[in-house]
């Protein structure tokens, strides 16, 4: 699991992960690269495009750096804690490693290709206070001495657009400061919209002139009882960045799709934009409509259409606080899409819970101290490995070493692989215990010589089987593994009733066959036919008894009949090793043809090879008759049970053949494990 960048913390989470029905993923650095860059600016009323290539200044195109341009970048420059690594000045500036969040690090680079040297630009204009950004605020203050000549503080703040725009009162319009009127906040949630419907991530940006007398220098600012203004403040602009959805995403959340895995995006980001990318990535497939989507097309309100009708749905935040657990399960039995957007990491813990109670196997991704309980909460709970924070990973079942969705769903896909080796090799090693016992039971009741010592079987049990039955967890995965529906862990166990009819009632019984006709024959070629074996026990194990005499006639000692019914045992052990050859085979797949399955296992290849030859080894090594009681056996003695080895090749084949070919037939309920 660890090479394929799933970090299993213990075991149990493998078998967890093979029964997820849903996944609740972040989108910022899951199902995105967490590689953002600036790609458009809203000021002056106008969308203005930015050309962040290595070899342009950064500023928009098509327009000069005016009054209002010129605040919106120190803004983002200012209200910032990214910064550069050392010692990268010969580096292109967009390939510059950097610490801090992805969103800031977009607009660190941006500013520095607009103003400069970003580290100078901030120590001429230091911070004296700030705010940090936090999941309840949505924003981010900062408070700075500027290298203007003015006297007074400048207070900067960027965040969620809506929470900053509902902080301010005027608008910075082509230098000039004006009230913020209906109009102007229509025009603002146009661009919004339309920079949102992009996919990007909208950051609004706002500043305020703290007044001198109130604010003189020296003065004692306290960010925990707020002593200054957060409010009547002067917005500036929008920037949004670009973040493009990982490559392996899309086939990733289609592969969900097809194993009946749902998949959620849980979000901090704005509904606009967070529908854009779970369309962009197959979250929300094409075609399915939203409440507002059948609204637009009917020409009604929101208000007026059933939610019923859409097989999607974008839950803001502030809707999901107000929802009960009904609702919430309402939303979630009704809906196959659903995109949770501006929710906070408490708001993680509810909708995994909301799925728990339809009886979903939830997994989780996070990578905050405050998605811990989340985390914790879920099935199974996954950690970012690069972003996520110390005490989400110590809380997760699991790390994700790329921080990539696309490797959460190649565990899924290696959990089901385990689980179903597990049972191809449960299978593979109940089918010879038929074999083994039935000799026991034709000893009592019919009284004929023991077809197979305790000491063979042992051989068979922890000799001839143990590397074939081990081989079969280094198989490949079947063509359905991720075309099934998830496993119920309630009611799909790993030894089933089809399992045990199959290993027992049907392999388990040919293999049985194979031993009897293996043993009867060369009893029979011996001159013991089968009528003269019945109720022969007592004869044959006494010891003092030297004339039992054969079909014939003829007369064997207690020495000679043990000679011959220890040849017998080997003879019925070789038999089982052969027709465990196809037994092997066939565990290889429960639903393809082997045709198909291929035999590329080499692990299980060796299996073969080493189970027969230590067979040969335990027949014609001198010494082991005495030790094992196993006698060396003509060539030919190797070959009556070969026919019934083909036999259990033709009659799987034929099985899962009608399994492939009926569907939910009475052959798959009744065989299919």
């Amino acid at each position: 699991m660890a090479s394929k960048n799933c970090l299993v913390k213990n075991l149990e989470a493998v078998e967890t992960l093979g029964s997820t029905s849903t996944i609740c993923s972040d989108k910022t650095g899951t199902l995105t690269q967490n590689r953002m860059t600036v790609a458009h600016m809203w000021y002056d009323l106008k969308i203005e495009e930015c050309d962040t290539t290595e070899n342009q200044s950064g500023a928009p195109q098509k327009t000069s750096a005016g009054e209002t341009l010129s605040a919106l970048t120190r803004i983002c420059a200012l209200c910032n804690r990214a910064e550069f690594k050392p010692g990268q000045s010969d580096i292109p500036i967009l390939r510059r490693d950097c610490t801090g969040d992805a969103s800031e690090i977009a607009l660190l680079k941006y500013s520095e290709l607009t103003l400069g040297n970003v580290p100078a630009f901030r120590s001429r204009n230091p911070k004296i206070a700030e705010i940090p950004f936090n999941s309840t605020n949505k924003y981010q203050v900062s408070i700075h001495e500027t290298d203007d000549g003015n006297p007074s503080y400048l207070l900067v703040m960027k965040g969620a657009p809506e929470r900053i725009l509902d902080r301010c009162t005027t608008i910075l319009m082509k230098g000039k400061e004006v009230d913020l009127d209906e109009k102007l906040k229509g025009q603002f949630n146009d661009a919004y919209l339309t920079l949102g419907g992009m996919g990007e991530r909208v950051l609004g940006f706002c500043d305020f002139r703290l007044d001198a007398r109130r604010f003189p220098r020296g003065y004692e600012f306290n960010t925990e009882d707020v002593n200054f203004p957060v409010e009547g403040l002067r917005f500036v602009g929008l920037v949004s960045m670009i973040d493009p959805p990982r490559a392996a995403v899309p086939d990733a959340v289609a592969k969900c799709r097809s194993a009946g895995i749902k998949v959620v995006m849980v979000t901090g980001d704005h509904p606009i934009t967070a529908k854009a990318i779970a369309k962009s990535v197959g979250i929300i497939s094409e075609g399915t409509e939203t409440v507002e989507d059948i609204a637009i097309r009917k020409n009604c309100s929101v208000e007026e259409v059933d939610p019923r009708e859409a097989k999607a749905a974008v839950i803001h935040g502030s809707d999901l606080r107000e929802m009960t657990d009904d609702q919430l399960a309402d939303v979630i039995a009704n809906h196959s899409e659903i995109v949770f957007a501006r929710t906070s990491p408490q708001q993680k813990l509810m909708i995994v819970e909301g799925f728990q109670r339809q009886g979903q196997i939830v997994a989780v991704t996070g990578d905050g101290v405050n998605d811990s309980p989340a985390l914790k909460r879920a099935d199974i709970g996954v950690a970012m490995g690069i972003a996520g924070s110390d005490v989400s990973k110590q809380a997760a079942d699991m790390i994700l070493l790329d921080d990539n969705f696309a490797s959460i769903v190649v565990g899924v896909e290696e959990g089901r692989l385990i689980f179903d080796n597990l049972k191809k090799s449960i299978a593979y090693t109940l089918t010879s215990n038929i074999p083994e016992i039935s000799p026991f039971l034709t000893y009592i009741l019919f009284g004929i010589p023991l077809p197979l010592g305790t000491v063979t079987i042992l051989c068979i049990d922890l000799g001839t089987d143990m590397v074939p039955a081990i081989s079969l967890a280094y198989e490949e995965a079947e063509s359905d593994i991720m075309k099934r529906q998830p496993r119920d862990p309630i009611h799909d166990k790993l030894v089933n009733e089809r399992l045990i009819s199959l290993a027992y009632g049907q392999i388990g019984m040919i293999q049985a066959s194979a031993g009897f006709f293996t043993y009867f024959f060369i009893m029979a070629d011996n001159g013991f036919w089968p009528s003269r074996l019945y109720q022969l026990r007592a004869q044959w194990d006494a010891r003092a008894f030297n004339s039992v005499e054969d079909s014939y006639g003829q007369e064997w000692t207690y020495a000679n009949r043990k000679i011959l019914e220890y040849t017998c045992q080997t003879a019925y052990f070789v038999s089982i090793v052969v027709v465990q050859w196809a037994d092997l085979i066939i565990s290889k797949t429960r639903r393809n043809s082997l045709v198909q399955q291929g035999m590329s296992n080499w692990t299980l290849n060796f299996g073969l090879v080493f189970e027969t030859a230590l067979a040969a080894f335990m027949c014609y090594c001198p010494g082991l008759d005495n030790g094992l009681r196993m006698y060396g056996l003509r060539f030919s003695w190797w070959f009556p049970a070969l026919p019934f080895s083909i036999l259990i090749f033709i009659y799987d084949e034929a099985r899962r053949f009608c399994i492939r070919r009926f569907p939910g037939g009475w052959v798959e309920r009744e065989t299919y494990y």
